[in-house]
């Protein structure tokens, strides 16, 4: 019952989500451990329905194994956790969240040595362990604090530190800045909040307390659900707007003009910031869903950009190998040298605050900045909900047969790396692919021209019959 997807395993709360399937997934991580040198988990939570007690039923199989447990007491960032497990050097760490999934849904994210995403190959062993898993053993949570075993933690102060001292503090305190944030409902607001009040922002916060429901809305920050971060922008004249998604290891951005900034654009300002403003040297990681706007800005610096399947253990395995400086997705998650190998909705945005003390301007000016030397690019995207009866018959026609329609453009290349992607020779592209988190199809081109992209994503759409 337990697959893993691009973001771990992620299911609907009392249907596949529960105690006895968090645990034979505890188990069969237990088997994986057997094969570490240094034993030992770190565990942490959002504020999802039932992610605390979760997180207990978890260490309560880890402990009654032997294996040290250090269970993280208040709700906290992804990215924190996979911080704390780099810190202690555990071999292993886990996440009870479904990020910006739906509040029906809950689920598990495995974080392996120095903090990284559990690739391909691990979550595999991991499906394969669960095979042979049996009930396993458990001690009650109370006992295994009594023995030592459970360990209660709280590295906040850590992991802001390392964020602070990676940023231009006194930049930020000099200007004075007026921030409106939008943790939505999360856990992102208590790091966030720290950093920036530290380095003396005005900051005003919006959708703070814990809402299992998180307001009726998803808690994913993009241009549908920040409509109250864009008015209380505009309405309290802030200089940026900020919104972390569920677990906040994802980022949304409102500019000073109450603007929603697509994750692309985010991307592309940080890359320009950290290489043209910091003096950084170094390629970029994008997937194959982000812009190939990010190539144009590495071309400006002789730099490169390299492009990977969807899903963030992609992406940070080819930092990895590449060193490069700053990688990232069109869904708002990102990473930066120097930092955790995972994404980071609250260090991203840190950095955004940092950019815009550094060099004075407004973000809508430094966008301007950067477009007049690349150009612009325009991006049409949509999600898709299907059958399997649909889902089997678009494998089929795009994947196995691989037909495409007739495009108005000339095709330079079809990638079926994952999904399938057709570019054209004037640089523009075209993506259909299922997502590995949610049961949807996702459709996404990017041309020179929002007509053009328009009219590319009409015709796909049409060719598939969604």
């Amino acid at each position: 019952m337990i697959k893993f997807g691009t973001g771990g395993w992620r299911a609907i709360i009392a249907d596949e989500f529960t105690r006895e399937n968090v645990q034979l997934l505890a188990a069969a991580l237990v088997e994986k451990l057997s094969n570490e040198e240094k034993k030992g988990v770190v565990i942490g939570f959002d504020r999802r329905f039932l992610s605390d007690v979760a997180a207990e039923w978890a260490a309560e199989v880890f402990a009654a194994y032997d294996v040290p447990v250090r269970l993280i007491t208040r709700a906290a960032p992804t990215p924190l956790i996979m911080f704390e497990v780099k810190r202690t050097g555990f071999p292993y760490g886990i996440a009870i969240t479904a990020s910006h999934n739906p509040a029906v849904y809950n689920g598990v994210k495995i974080f392996t040595s120095g903090g990284r995403d559990a690739n391909e190959v691990f979550t595999k062993e991991l499906e394969e362990c669960l095979e042979r898993v049996e009930k396993p053993k458990t001690i009650p949570y109370a006992d295994g604090l009594a023995s030592g075993l459970i360990s209660e933690i709280n590295p906040q102060n850590e992991y802001v530190d390392s964020i602070l001292s990676a940023v231009n503090q006194e930049a930020i305190r000099n200007a004075g800045l007026n921030i409106a944030l939008d943790p939505m409902y999360g856990v992102g607001r208590t790091s966030l909040q720290t950093i920036l009040i530290t380095t003396r922002c005005n900051v005003d916060v919006i959708h703070e307390r814990r809402d299992t429901l998180f307001g009726g809305r998803l808690p994913a920050p993009n241009v549908k659900t920040l409509g109250a971060l864009q008015n209380y922008v505009q309405d309290n004249h802030c200089d940026i707007g900020i919104a972390t998604d569920g677990d906040a290891d994802r980022l949304g951005v409102v500019d000073e003009k109450g603007r929603f900034l697509h994750p692309n654009d985010i991307l592309v300002l940080l890359y320009y910031y950290l290489l043209k403003f910091k003096g950084w040297k170094g390629a970029v990681v994008r997937n194959l869903t982000t812009t190939h706007l990010l190539d144009r800005v590495a071309a400006l610096f002789g730099e490169k950009c390299y492009e990977v399947p969807v899903g963030f253990k992609h992406i940070s395995a080819k930092m990895a190998e590449t060193d490069a400086i700053i990688g990232g997705e069109s869904s708002g998650g990102m990473t930066v040298r120097g930092h955790i190998a995972g994404k980071d909705g609250i260090y991203a945005a840190s950095l955004l605050v940092e950019m815009i003390a550094v060099t004075g301007r407004r973000l809508s000016e430094v966008w301007a900045d950067i477009t007049a030397q690349t150009g612009k690019l325009y991006v049409t995207e949509a999600d898709f909900r299907f059958s399997n009866e649909k889902k089997e018959e678009i494998l089929r026609l795009i994947m196995r047969e691989k037909c495409l329609p007739e495009f108005p453009l000339k095709v330079s290349d079809v990638s079926y790396l994952d999904g399938c992607k057709v570019l054209f020779e004037n640089g523009g592209w075209l993506s259909v692919r299922f997502s590995g988190t949610e049961p949807l199809l996702r459709l996404i081109g990017e041309t020179e021209s929002q007509e053009l992209s328009d009219s590319l994503y009409e015709l796909m759409k049409s060719f598939i019959g969604v």
